[in-house]
């Protein structure tokens, strides 16, 4: 017996899939990174973004995906979709490479705190709830990810990017908010250790794991 499962399962699950698959390159990457305060070369800053990006952001893409299947009733509405949404995620890579420097342990404080402060401001609300809105195009989409999760991705480029442990953390806190509305008793705590976390990189820099400072 053969059951042909809606294109919405079907689309969550092949999105999932994607999402454990560059998991891999992604770690693999990242740990060649190793101790260097540097990018590397383009290409190889290109796939070791794009293959986090897919790793860190798909999983929390797949009710809007799944959404966009039901909608269109065709996995074709998928692919284009997803590369999309990847696509507006490559552009912050892109922005990012030759702006990036290795900051000082003040400088990724000062970063740190920032975005613990834009986690409560109405900017960031307002694209959050727009994130858990269904239907939308891949573009618009992952615009209003990028306004959502703009901060947490700022952090995770001057204190994690080459650390595997930041770049769990930072996933699961933009997978919850993707997930689940915005709520104040969650959200201003989770704020709030942001900051600390930044006031504590500039305190006591060398008690925090993973912090890469310029050589």
């Amino acid at each position: 017996m053969s059951r042909t499962r809606n294109p919405a399962t079907r689309a969550a699950v092949a999105t999932l899939g994607l999402a454990a698959a560059c998991w891999f390159p992604a770690v693999r990457q990242v740990n060649e990174m190793g101790s260097v305060s540097r990018l590397g070369s383009f290409v190889f800053f290109g796939g070791m973004w794009l293959s986090m990006m897919a790793a860190m952001m798909l999983p929390g893409a797949v009710p809007a995906v799944a959404g966009r299947a039901r909608v269109s009733g065709r996995l074709r509405a998928v692919p284009v979709f997803v590369l999309t949404y990847l696509g507006i995620w490559a552009l912050v890579g892109l922005a990012i490479y030759p702006l990036y420097r290795p900051p000082s342990s003040f400088g990724v404080g000062a970063v740190t705190i920032a975005a613990g402060v834009y986690e409560l401001t109405p900017v960031k609300q307002h694209f959050r709830r727009r994130c858990l809105e269904r239907g939308r195009s891949g573009l618009e989409f992952g615009m209003c990810c990028v306004g959502s999760s703009i901060g947490l991705m700022a952090v995770l480029v001057v204190l994690g990017l080459m650390s595997v442990g930041w770049m769990v953390v930072i996933t699961a806190v933009v997978l919850a908010q993707k997930l689940v509305p915005p709520w104040a008793a969650i959200d201003v705590p989770v704020a709030l250790a942001i900051v600390g976390l930044g006031i504590l990189i500039i305190l006591a820099p060398s008690s925090v794991p993973g912090l890469m400072t310029p050589m």
